[in-house]
């Protein structure tokens, strides 16, 4: 029964490695967020990058679609303890972003804003890494909306709620701000592998 609700431990040593402590594997994709699925008119949709930048920027659905593309494969790791290997996404590089909007030497944090009010936070660094994406298809088809249609962030290196779905807009500051779950007892940091699931972890 535990393996059917949380999945598996990894016991392949090749696959073990890549499992962070206390952590199952699972070929699901099981759906986990507050509140309910937003419905999205990608003829209203835009996306703002905003804050410590050189170049603020609005994108509509045709206009994100147009920028520069890249795939990106990689393990996925919930704070709800379940982690999936090789997922396959597809977006725009989130450095492609930060280029055209001109990110300020100032700016620290980036605060993640999505549909219904749900934020998201972390620091410029974790945010600028190569693996780093919004995107806009997962295993070669578009997003399903529980799964952030028609974009998410996607963050490997931590926990996956600060790979926040619905994704509306980038807020680039000089110093922290809490997101939705932060300021709910979730870790600020929430690397999997130091297993920061919550606050004073």
């Amino acid at each position: 029964m535990f393996d059917r609700l949380f999945g598996s431990r990894a016991t392949d040593p090749a696959t073990a490695s890549r499992v962070p402590p206390g952590q199952y594997l699972t070929e699901k994709f099981p759906v986990l967020h507050y509140g309910s699925v937003p419905k999205i008119d990608l003829a209203a949709w835009d996306l703002r990058v905003h804050g410590l930048v050189g170049a603020p920027l609005t994108f509509t659905w045709d206009q994100f679609l147009a920028l520069p593309r890249t795939q990106v494969t990689a393990d996925i790791h919930c704070v709800t303890r379940w982690s999936k290997l090789d997922t396959t996404w597809e977006g725009v590089p989130i450095r492609a972003i930060l280029e055209l909007a001109q990110v300020r030497p100032e700016a620290t944090h980036v605060l993640v804003h999505s549909e219904q009010g749900y934020t998201t936070n972390m620091p410029l660094e974790i945010l600028d890494d190569a693996d780093v994406l919004l995107a806009d298809r997962y295993e070669g088809q578009p997003l399903e909306p529980e799964h952030g249609y028609p974009l998410r962030l996607v963050v490997p290196k931590r926990y996956f709620w600060k790979s926040a779905k619905w994704v509306r807009g980038l807020e680039f500051l000089d110093h922290d701000i809490r997101g939705f779950w932060e300021r709910y007892g979730y870790n600020n940091d929430a690397d999997p592998w130091k297993e920061e699931r919550f606050s004073g972890e």
